[in-house]
Parts: structure tokens; sequence; C-alpha cells
């Protein structure tokens, strides 16, 4: 005797369904504030990520449904590329192919990925480059990504060390928390973590349209004494730059502050964020299918799943990395958005989403401009303070 799907399966397939269709409305409205109207072009690096190029064609169709004012140039082999971008009809006469043989692997030294002149990311990075598109997005070689970019882009003038910033779910009425560097360099010094928290601030300023920013370092405890020698001398020179960075200092903060509404803006080494950005997408990951296995227990549970099914894909929302996938490269000239390697399509589209809203705002001009006025006097600042004559025996 076959068995049918049961009342409560039914049930629960027609509310999923009507809740899908209001988050595909919801999902439409601005991470980060910036109104459609804006007409953009974008670079896309076709062939960078692990799911393959379907993955990445996927994204920007789904990018095309939500957003009517941004086209693509897509950046890869064309006979591959052309198959895939002519199964959606949303990206006809919004995509432009350029015609790349080379692709840059996952495991390729980004000294040798930077020299190589026919891979669809530095074609991407060019397009960018040359004023074709105002920023690319690439799901590729992180390490590769940022060589191939700074050769071709260059540092903003006063910038030592890019960093990437990602932005965090959080407590605070925005919603985000943005924290940086989480692995562009393994290192950073005194120098460039007072540089972090400047591109930072302003990140938060100008994409989350804040207009008071609270940064903090983060650290092993609050107290002043807490961390190695290059935190507690950052800690003084971030402190003593707010006036210059138009922000405000609240101190060390610890990892569990980095989603709370203490500070907008957490600053910390490329090793140390990325660490603590893995392990927020597994322990987020980790809840989610938690709370599935709970909720097929037993099928009073399952019924309780039904009733509280809104909350749940809110919630779901909420932590799911794929909806705050993309790392911003700050500090070149020119925007660049790192994509999460094994994104899907769901994944590749919020990184896409965050490119369009940064170009839209043309936020990378903006930052040139507050690091371009800043950097001439936290130099001097530095100078001063790494000069001063220590005091004798007798002076203190």
């Amino acid at each position: 005797m076959s068995s049918g799907p049961s009342l409560l399966e039914k049930s629960t397939n027609q509310y999923a369904a009507h809740s899908a269709r209001n988050e595909e409305e919801d999902v439409t409205k601005s991470r980060l504030g910036a109104s459609n109207g804006t007409e953009v072009t974008l670079s896309i690096d076709a062939m960078g990520g692990d799911l393959g190029p379907s993955a990445i064609v996927s994204g920007v169709a789904r990018s095309a449904r939500k957003n009517p004012f941004v086209s693509f140039i897509l950046h890869g082999p064309k006979d591959e590329l052309s198959k895939l971008v002519a199964r959606k009809r949303i990206l006809k006469e919004r995509v432009t192919i350029v015609d790349v043989p080379g692709v840059v692997k996952m495991d390729e030294k980004p000294s040798q990925a930077m020299r190589r002149p026919d891979t669809s990311m530095r074609s991407a990075i060019d397009s960018v480059k040359n004023g074709e598109a105002k920023a690319v997005v690439s799901c590729g070689n992180t390490g590769a990504l940022m060589a191939t970019a700074m050769i071709r882009l260059r540092k903003i003038q006063g910038v030592n060390r890019p960093a990437i910033a990602c932005l965090w779910p959080s407590r605070n009425k925005q919603g985000f928390n943005v924290m940086l560097d989480v692995g562009a360099d393994i290192k950073a010094d005194a120098r460039d973590l007072l540089q972090y928290a400047m591109m930072g601030a302003s990140y938060a300023r100008n994409g989350l349209n804040l207009d008071k920013v609270r940064v903090g370092l983060l650290n092993v405890g609050t107290e002043e004494h807490k961390g190695r020698a290059e935190l507690k001398e950052a800690n003084g020179l971030i402190e003593n730059a707010q006036e210059l960075g138009s922000y405000e200092y609240a101190g060390f903060v610890e990892g569990g502050d980095i989603p709370s509404e203490k500070v907008d803006v957490i600053v910390t080494d490329g090793f140390t964020g990325n660490i603590a950005l893995k392990t927020g997408e597994g322990t987020a990951k980790l809840v989610g299918d938690l709370l599935k296995e709970a909720f097929k227990a037993t099928p009073l549970s399952r019924l309780a799943a039904v009733l509280a099914y809104t909350s749940l894909r809110r919630l779901k929302k909420r932590i799911d990395p794929r909806r705050v996938n993309g790392g911003v490269f700050l500090g070149l000239r020119g925007t660049v958005v790192k994509s999460h390697g094994s994104a899907d399509a769901t994944g590749v589209s919020s990184a896409i989403k965050l490119a369009y809203e940064l170009a839209a705002i043309d936020f990378n001009e903006r930052l040139a401009a507050r690091v371009a006025c800043a950097a001439h006097s936290v130099e001097l600042h530095v100078s001063n303070e790494t000069t001063k004559t220590p005091l004798t025996s007798q002076e203190k």
C-alpha cells in the first residue's frame, strides 16, 4: 500500500512555498543602504569558484532578476560561458563575455598567478583598471587575487597593507558589524592596525550609513596590560587618532564582542580575523543543522516547525554565511570583492550585491580621499611618538 504525503507534510510544503516567496521579496532590500537606480557594470571572474562557472552564472542571473540596473562582464572561455548564459533569459543583452582561456587554480602560488596574463582573474581585474567596470567579483584563490589586484590596480596612496573587510551579523541596529583584516595578510604591526581602523571606519560610515562609528581592537582581554606588544602600541595609536579618523574608540574587545552592539568595527590581523570568520561560519552551520534535527525528531516537533516556520526562516537568513558572503579588499585603487570559493548561486549573488552597492555610492573614491587626507597626519603623529627622547632617571 503506497503512502502519499501526509496532511502535515502538505501543510509544511504549502507554508514553505508561501514564506519562500516573501523571503525572495525581502532579499531585494538593500543590505548596505544604497538604493537601486544607479546603473553599474560589474566585472565577474567566472572561472574562480570551486563549483565551476555554472554556479557563478546562476548567481549572476539571480542578481540580474533582483536588480535591473546592473550589467556584467564575464571573463572565461567564451564557448563554455555562452552556453551557460544562453540558458538564463534574464541575462539577454545584459552580459558581455571576454574570452580568456586561463584559470587560476586554488593551490596556485600567488607569485605565479600574478604573472600570468591569460587568466580570467587578471582579465576581470583589468576591466576595472581600464574603466570598463566599476568593481570586480571573484571566487578564486585569495592570495592570487590580492597579489594580482595589488599589481594591476595598485594601492591607495598612504596604505601600507590592504585588508579584507567582511560584514558580521550583529545586534546593532544596522544588523552588521565590520571586521578587518580577515585574511589579506597574516601579519600586521601597530601602524597597519591603525590604518585598518581608519579604513574600517570609512567603510562603516559610507557603507552602513553610520554617523558615529565605534571601533574596537580585538584582543585576549579588555585590560590594557593584556596582549602582544604591537596590540598595546596600536591601542594608543588608534585612541590618539580618533578625531583624525572621525570615529569613537572603544578600546580592546574580545571575541564575544564581535557580534555585539558594543562596537561597529572590529580591527585585527588577518591570521586572527580569518580564524574568527571561519569559526563563526562553522558555528552558524552547526546551529542550523542542530535546529533542523531537533524539529524533525517527533511528529509534534514537526508540527511546531510548521507553526514557527516564518521565525525559523528569519533566523536562517540572519545566520546563513551565504547571505553575508563577500569580503572587500580595502586600500586598493579599485573595488574588489572576494567571494568564498565554495559559494553557490546564493553566495555569489550576495557578493555581487555588495559590489554593486559599493560601486553605486563611489565608496572607493571616498575611501581614497579619506586615507590620502589622513596619511600624512598619521605619519607625523607616529614619527613624533617613536622619536620622543626617553626620560632620564632624574626627569622621572
